[in-house]
């Protein structure tokens, strides 16, 4: 009898072991579940085409907006005065994924062998370039204005933000040389836009393209996602980025921290503009200094004074612009 109750003591004692191991692993459990649909929310909310937020802080106000102001109106009006007298052809191509891919295509001057590839932003579209174009237009430049893949009139669930878009910008780099095999290619891009041309910039780039203009570009999508993640949910990015890293890739194809302008610059060899604003609190004005840094091949950079995210065209048009056909002429041609 002695030994039968030893043997039921010790069984239930081997119970109540097993019932306390199930409890931290059910908890686990638990948080694996949350982080998992925490990390899909926020990958649909940050990447998914149909969700679009005002993610971007308050924009700083300045002394200077009246001269801001004038200098935009200024700029507006420029640009439709072009626009008036501009053809343009819609073009298309097919991404390596099988996406339709499309974009405006301006010809300023048959005879010129000067093209931009302009780029623009997170939920922007090819309109939001034109004034860019209409620039570079009155230089004699030829213009190629694509929506990125999950924006505008393209194809695509979920942004490629600038990392996926690096490979979609070679084919219309290769679209543009197919119709002019003399280009002189540069590549000018805002916020995501400017990430994305950084990120081209580290690839193999045929001797057509001869320069890159970045503004307000950042260094990573993990950083800017780290950043945004802490002012718009107060969330840490661990363990809450980590999820939502592995949905990405999951999901998108891509990882937040192999999304990085950071270290494709340093692969560089074609020269590099970077532009930013010293008042950018969405993209902090710090990471155009890292960037510069990292970047091995030519290159410049302008801060501009007074000028939030991607400002800084319009709080200084006369120094954003002198500054860009200075850099080329000096280091693209």
């Amino acid at each position: 009898m002695s030994e039968k109750r030893t043997e039921n003591v010790t069984c239930k004692k081997a119970g109540r072991r097993r019932r306390w191991l199930l409890i931290p692993a059910a908890l686990i459990f638990v948080v694996v579940i949350a982080l998992g649909f925490l990390g899909n929310y926020l990958v649909n909310f940050a990447l998914l085409r149909s969700e679009e937020h005002d993610v971007a802080p308050e924009a700083i106000t300045e002394e200077e907006r009246p001269a801001f102001e004038a200098n935009k109106e200024a700029l507006e009006a420029m640009t439709d005065a072009w626009l008036a007298e501009a053809s343009c052809e819609e073009i298309s191509l097919t991404s390596d994924d099988g996406l339709t891919l499309r974009a405006d295509l301006f010809i300023t001057d048959e005879t010129s062998h000067d093209w931009l590839i302009g780029v623009h932003g997170y939920t922007g579209s090819r309109e939001d370039y034109r004034t860019t174009a209409a620039v570079y237009a009155g230089q004699g430049y030829n213009i190629l204005l694509p929506d990125m893949r999950a924006h505008g009139e393209s194809d695509g669930t979920y942004r490629g933000m600038g990392w996926l878009d690096r490979r979609d910008i070679l084919l219309w780099i290769d679209e543009v040389i197919a119709r002019d095999p003399e280009a002189a290619i540069i590549l000018h891009g805002t916020s995501m836009g400017g990430a994305a041309v950084m990120m081209t910039a580290g690839e193999t780039l045929p001797e057509n393209v001869k320069g890159v203009v970045e503004d307000c570009g950042y260094t990573s999508v993990w950083d800017i996602f780290e950043d945004e993640l802490a002012y718009l949910f107060h969330l840490p990015a661990h363990p809450v980025l980590d999820a939502a890293d592995i949905v990405c890739r999951l999901k998108a194809g891509y990882g937040f921290r192999e999304a990085s302008a950071l270290e494709q610059i340093r692969k560089a060899t074609v020269p590099v503009l970077f532009i930013h604003g010293d008042r950018d609190n969405f993209v902090m004005t710090d990471m155009v200094y890292a960037l510069y840094e990292a970047c091995p091949a030519a290159k410049a950079i302008l801060v501009v004074e007074g000028a939030g995210h991607g400002e800084a065209n319009k709080m200084d048009p006369e120094a954003y612009y002198g500054t860009v056909f200075d850099f080329i002429e000096e280091n693209c041609r």
